[in-house]
């Protein structure tokens, strides 16, 4: 069967591996650039504390031990550090050019002065700026809280150990002969090279920020440029076939339609497992009929695949193979799919809920909408649900026959509900629990309209009449299930994505639907599925990102007592910002709030590195 928690926990481990990698690999930086054991010391053993500290607030709120929360103690950890390194830096230089015989221990808590507050509300301003993070909503706010929040506490217990245990632990640890800066191999490399660059940009001041300029406004034709998505893919190891067919499909023509693609699918070769399902599970929440499939594809390893084959070139073949009449296919993944279907009751990437008070103008609309998306590109598979493509027997009772045996119409029915339905004959009792015991005739005797017309009726006067003399059976047609939402009916066109530019894929089912797609009166459509979260998502932030930038520019103010000085850090994250935009654009990843929320956490990096720089000026 499948089980999760292998995915969960490798997951885990990986991270915590690379947490360890992460934070040695800081230590190790310390060391190098301070080029003084003692001294880097005193940023390595913050860190442990803030991630402890951190850990410990995380228990405290109840978080758990995820990818996401434990994904904010990576992003942070840089940042953790800096405000111990640079207290650090800032004391070898006053030691170094204090006067001989000067207290060690004033001119440390000296330094410490100098840079104590502006570090402090350099940390804060990367505290606020995940502020942004707190407000999504629904999925996107599930997925990403958990990661602001670890974070901000990382952040914020930083801060605190940097204006009171770093200073301490400065006095305590910086002793013994300190290289000079001039004579740090490292930092006299890095001088080297930046010389250059900071004689240029002061000699022609004007043409650099003329070109840093430019270089925004050149971003912005790759920023639209740039493709859109809710969350960039998670490949979780395994895959989610999820087919469709039209209402009416009977148990046994599924079970053999289950068995014919379980069996496909078992021969590809990255293929380790299959479990398949037709209908609904063995519960109340799983209301699925018979015409719809789920099928779980347990994969082999990576390094097990044949050579050059990707998780979408896998699903590309797999859907080549599972073409059959009247089917439509839709491919995920396990956990994603239940996460979609949770939040917007959507399986597919994208889904189309048409709304109005008439399902046959309901269903006209979601066959139009097929028609117009199936020839689009980068539509893998698209399916508009058949709402009055199922089928019933009627049974109209002949109350002149029924007379003439002298049965009531009540007692013909009476034998159909019990033939057919059920009746409900007794009551179990089990605890405070009630369940009504249900009898009816076997399927054999039942699951043909000619076995129906002969059940038996019986007569007061003992005889046994078949139905076919008491009454007219038809198969009908009719809704399979009824929908409603705010109010109106609604049906559901499931589209399946291929393109990895979602957003642009939606821009042009939009053009393609307002082209080809007659609405008539008293029917709206609703964009639904992840589209829907990337939406709401993006709205959100367009109001709090300014909201939080002008929290910012407060705290900038409040710390250097100046507009202009403020101005000039905050100023810095769009110059900041670009890199970021061209990166993507090079390595072909589309816009999503994951990277908002990175984008997010750069400015804050970036704000900070403008206040020191301010500092180190003044």
């Amino acid at each position: 069967t499948y089980d999760r928690s292998e995915l969960i926990v490798k997951s885990i481990n990986t991270l915590k591996e690379k947490l360890i990698e992460e934070s040695l690999i800081v230590s190790l930086v310390c060391v190098v650039f301070l080029f003084h054991f003692r001294s880097a010391l005193v940023a390595i053993v913050t860190l442990p504390l803030a991630i402890l500290m951190a850990v410990l607030a995380m228990k405290t709120i109840g978080l758990t031990s995820n990818i996401m929360s434990l994904g904010g103690i990576a992003i942070a950890i840089g940042a953790m550090v800096d405000a111990a390194i640079v207290m650090v830096e800032n004391a070898h230089k006053r030691l170094e050019n204090a006067a001989p015989g000067a207290d060690r221990t004033g001119v440390i808590i000296q330094a410490a002065k100098e840079v104590g507050k502006p570090l402090f509300f350099a940390l804060l301003i990367i505290t606020v700026s995940f502020l942004p993070v707190f407000t999504l909503e629904a999925q996107e706010g599930r997925l990403f809280k958990p990661l602001a929040y670890t974070k901000t506490f990382a952040m914020l217990f930083a801060s605190l150990l940097s204006v009171t245990l770093v200073p301490l632990l400065m006095v305590w640890l910086i002793r013994g002969r300190i290289l000079p800066e001039h004579r740090n191999p490292i930092n006299r490399l890095l001088i080297w090279a930046y010389r250059p660059f900071v004689a240029v940009a002061l000699r022609w001041r004007w043409p650099v920020i003329g070109i840093a300029v430019l270089s925004v406004g050149a971003t912005v034709p790759i920023y639209q440029r740039l493709g859109s998505e809710f969350m960039p893919p998670l490949f979780e190891g395994s895959l989610l076939y999820m087919p469709t067919g039209l209402p009416g499909m009977s148990v046994t023509e599924a079970g053999k339609l289950l068995q014919v693609q379980d069996k496909i699918l078992a021969q590809v070769p990255e293929v380790a497992r299959v479990f398949g399902k037709s209908g609904r599970a063995e519960t109340a929440t799983d209301p699925a009929p018979f015409e719809m499939f789920e099928t779980t594809i347990l994969l082999k390893p990576m390094d097990q695949w044949r050579h050059g084959m990707t998780p979408e070139k896998l699903i590309a073949e797999l859907d080549g193979k599972m073409q059959f009449p009247g089917i439509r296919n839709a491919w995920t993944m396990p956990i994603k799919a239940r996460l979609d279907m949770l939040s917007t009751g959507i399986r597919t990437p994208l889904g189309i809920k048409v709304l109005g008070n008439d399902l046959d103008a309901i269903q006209k609309v979601g066959q139009q909408l097929e028609a117009a998306l199936d020839k689009l590109k980068g539509t893998r598979n698209v399916f508009a649900e058949r709402v009055l493509g199922g089928f019933y027997y009627d049974f109209t009772v002949d109350r002149q026959a029924a007379a003439r045996y002298g049965l009531t119409v009540g007692e013909v029915q009476d034998v159909i509900e019990a033939a057919i339905g059920g009746m409900a004959v007794t009551t179990t009792v089990e605890g405070r629990e009630r369940y009504s015991v249900l009898v009816r005739y076997p399927r054999e005797l039942r699951d043909t309209p000619a076995k129906l017309s002969r059940v038996l009726v019986p007569t007061m006067g003992g005889a046994q009449v078949p139905l076919s003399l008491l009454a007219k059976l038809e198969v009908t047609t009719g809704p399979p299930v009824i929908r409603s939402e705010a109010g109106h009916l609604a049906a559901y066109v499931y589209v399946d994505v291929s393109d990895p530019d979602f957003g642009g894929y939606v821009a042009r089912a939009k053009a393609a639907v307002d082209k080809h797609v007659a609405l008539p009166a008293g029917t709206v459509l609703e964009w639904s599925g992840q589209f829907e979260n990337m939406e709401r998502a993006r709205s959100r932030l367009q109001i709090v990102v300014p909201l939080t930038l002008g929290l910012i520019f407060l705290l900038l103010y409040f710390n250097f007592r100046s507009v202009a000085q403020s101005l000039i850090v905050l100023l810095s994250v769009p110059f900041a910002v670009v890199g970021g935009f061209w990166l993507l654009w090079a390595l072909g990843y589309n816009l999503s709030v994951a990277v908002w929320v990175g984008l997010i956490a750069l400015a804050g990096v970036a704000a900070e590195t403008g206040v020191v720089m301010i500092v180190y000026l003044d």
